[in-house]
């Protein structure tokens, strides 16, 4: 049964008119109603708003707001005029996009060529457009920029006006504004665009156009094309080295999902001891690199820099980093790569809008379905055409037909006592129709020559050619794909140029044996992990020297293991994150000092602490989060093993409740789960193979312990280190269940645990 919500309707009385004073009918009672008849009127027609008529791009490449806004530029003659105020645009587009001004100018700010957010701009701007890759470039005040349409929306518009899409009122039925916009190439893979709807969202990444309208070309001669061959990765604007992965580039063009991973270009300026980055990846920006690499150089992560900044100009972007004496601005840059967003991924999701519903696909079904809409831009225009010409045609036959009396047309008109009857008369008189009698008698008087309508009539036979080619051209599906095929090359040809972003097919090979050519010396060390966050690695030999650990007052050990100087570490934290680490990272210590404080040394936020450090080899057995609310969460090790060396997660667990207790195993073992309330403490004793396995890092877990009010998790430990007078009384074998009150004995033991 669906939940039910009560809804108490409050309205208050209305005062229709002075003096009276009007209760409403059945104000102020209480109601069941189902939730899901609550969100299927409420929630259910914004969301379908947002999805379909605000966030996704359609098969054009544009959304709502994108089209509303060109269209109302192609209006207003900017295509081929000179440029305006960027004020007059917006307020002219508000005609169709009542979203407020703002809205509408960031969004032709995003389109324009100077702000380099799209790889084929549509909007020639002048003045401060501001820059995608640079979040503090603001742009300037709509009143202050200039712009018009570029050259290449000629191809967006081009037989707009031929019926090849269809035309809808706009919002207040005063005009009407196109629903897609008919054009003659896949704007839709030519521009990135980033769109995120209720419940869904799409990213999709821009290729280049030459290769775009060639792989196009190629699908419409052949459906099994190899697009690899054609479309081998995308073009960004921003440029950057892609670096190639067979597996995710196939993945993007069949399924539409995948991630490509993108590399800052830089050179060594040898002169001056500093590196040049010049392109970055399209996910971030220059402020977010700053402030990454300004991280790692206060953690002592990042020693070689001696000083960076921001030398971005006229020219383009630029960020200097200078270094220290002797430094190898290789190995630095290859650290960089690994440590900061100079390389990151664009996460692809080609969701857009087919026919008004909402599909993944990938780059081989878009090209498809665009072709299918580009066929019958095509064929409406032929149809529109053709409807032109056979009228044409039908006016001239009529021309023709008084060709061989025209002194009877004239008499028939000078006789005519009355204006009306003129168009019946010659009807009579010709036996044509009343759109060729009219055509006629609208002929001026100087045009009642012979040249003149041999001329007209000299028309006819090339009419009647056009019109065969035209219909031959709507009976032959060949053809039509032909003309389609004919502009594609011709915008390839007009509007294409050279990639931005280079391809590199090793390099992700190469930073693998970089990695592995010098790995960290392996010897045995024992960690040890406190409760405040600070850690040591000591050898068995100071191990053996040593006294007593030394720690900070009021501090304890709360985990002590062996291990190798290769173990990897994972840092949970109080923000449900997590940190990694390797062991080798961390100097080797003594007892007799405090250690490293973790906290500060892996660079963690502000009030972020560890609460527990779980250290592997190999990524195996799982990680249960116990919490206060009796759920637990068993996450498989592996969930947080990657291939591009993270150092840090987010979701690392669920922050639905309080962490109560947090245990990595590599086999199940039976657990003992102490909960405390005011009632009475109690014990269960159960099996971790009742726990099931969750993939997902962060999900809020399942129930293994039934709680009381006011009850919760205490602790939860190992069930092999206890000694219990009666442990078959705490024991179950289905979860979830409430264990049993500890006896006076087992609560001793407890406090001694």
């Amino acid at each position: 049964m669906p939940k039910r919500v009560r809804v108490k309707k409050t309205t208050q009385p209305v005062r229709p008119t002075l003096g009276a004073n009007v209760e409403i009918a059945s104000a102020g009672q209480v109601i069941d109603s189902p939730i899901t008849e609550t969100l299927r009127v409420n929630y259910m027609p914004y969301a379908m708003s947002v999805i379909v008529s605000r966030a996704l791009p359609e098969i054009d490449g544009f959304k709502p707001a994108h089209r509303k806004l060109l269209y109302t530029m192609y209006g207003m003659g900017l295509l081929k005029g000179a440029r305006t105020k960027s004020a007059n645009i917006v307020g002219s587009t508000m005609h169709l996009n009542p979203h407020g001004d703002a809205a509408i100018y960031e969004t032709m700010v995003r389109m324009g060529r100077s702000n380099e957010s799209l790889l084929v701009p549509f909007v020639d701007s002048k003045g401060n457009f501001g820059k995608a890759y640079s979040r503090d470039m603001a742009y300037a005040a709509a009143r202050y920029t200039e712009a018009k349409l570029e050259p290449v929306c000629e191809e967006l518009f081009r037989d707009i006006d031929k019926d090849t899409v269809d035309f809808v009122p706009n919002y207040d039925g005063t005009t009407t504004e196109p629903t897609l916009l008919p054009v003659t190439f896949p704007t839709i893979l030519a521009n990135n665009t980033l769109g995120i709807a209720v419940g869904m969202a799409s990213n999709i990444c821009s290729f280049n156009l030459r290769e775009l309208c060639a792989a196009t070309v190629a699908l419409m001669k052949d459906e099994n094309a190899d697009l690899k061959e054609i479309l081998p990765a995308p073009d960004f604007v921003g440029g950057g080295s892609i670096l190639y992965d067979a597996a995710e580039m196939e993945s993007v063009l069949e399924t539409g999902r995948g991630s490509v991973r993108v590399r800052a270009k830089w050179s060594y300026d040898k002169a001056n001891n500093c590196i040049d980055i010049r392109e970055i990846p399209p996910t971030t920006t220059v402020e977010a690199i700053m402030d990454k690499i300004t991280e790692l150089a206060k953690a002592g992560k990042a020693r070689e820099i001696n000083d960076m900044r921001d030398e971005t100009d006229l020219n383009g972007l630029k960020l200097t980093i200078d270094l220290k004496r002797g430094q190898d601005p290789d190995r630095l840059m290859a650290r960089l790569f690994r440590t900061t967003p100079l390389e990151d991924s664009f996460a692809c999701n080609f969701n857009l809008l087919i026919g008004g519903q909402p599909q993944v696909l990938g780059v081989r079904q878009i090209l498809t379905e665009w072709t299918a809409f580009r066929v019958e831009c095509v064929r409406r225009r032929v149809y529109f055409d053709l409807q032109g010409k056979e009228k044409r045609l039908h006016l001239l036959e009529g021309l023709e037909a008084i060709l061989l009396d025209i002194d009877k047309a004239i008499a028939i008109v000078r006789e005519t006592e009355e204006e009306a009857e003129v168009v019946p008369n010659l009807m009579i008189g010709f036996g044509i129709d009343e759109a060729q009698a009219e055509y006629v008698a609208e002929i001026r008087l100087r045009h009642l020559n012979r040249e003149y309508i041999l001329k007209r009539t000299a028309e006819i036979e090339e009419l009647k050619k056009d019109i065969e080619d035209l219909r031959d051209t709507l009976d032959r599906p060949a053809r039509v794909r032909r003309i389609i095929m004919a502009e594609l090359e011709a915008v390839a040809q007009k509007y294409g140029k050279p990639r931005k972003s280079e391809i590199l097919y090793d390099a992700a090979v190469a930073d693998d044996e970089e990695e592995s050519a010098a790995p960290a010396p392996d010897y045995a060390v024992t960690l040890f992990f406190t409760r405040d966050g600070y850690f040591k690695k000591i050898t068995p030999q100071s191990l053996r020297m040593s006294g007593e650990q030394k720690l900070k007052d009021g501090d304890e050990l709360i985990f002590t293991a062996e291990a190798t100087n290769n173990t990897e570490l994972l840092f949970f934290t109080n923000h449900c994150q997590v940190y990694k680490a390797r062991v080798a990272d961390f100097a080797d210590g003594k007892a007799s000092v405090l250690g490293d404080y973790v906290a500060s040394t892996l660079g963690m936020e502000e009030g972020e602490t560890p609460v527990a450090m779980v250290p592997t080899a190999d990524y195996k057995g799982h990680v249960l989060f116990f919490f206060q609310n009796g759920k637990c969460a068993k996450v498989p090790l592996a969930s947080y093993q990657t291939k591009q060396n993270r150092r840090k997660l987010l979701k690392a667990y669920s922050d639905k409740a309080e962490l109560a207790a947090l245990l990595a195993m590599t086999e199940e073992q039976e657990l003992a789960i102490f909960t405390r309330a005011s009632a009475g403490d109690r014990l269960l004793l159960a099996g971790s193979a009742l726990i099931p396995a969750k993939t997902t890092r962060d999900t809020a877990g399942v129930n293994v312990i039934t709680l009381k009010r006011g009850a919760r998790i205490a602790r939860v430990v190992p069930a092999a280190g206890l000694e219990l007078s009666d442990e078959h009384r705490y024991r179950v074998r289905k979860l979830p269940a409430m264990g049993a009150l500890l006896k006076a004995e087992d609560t001793a033991e407890q406090m001694t645990l």
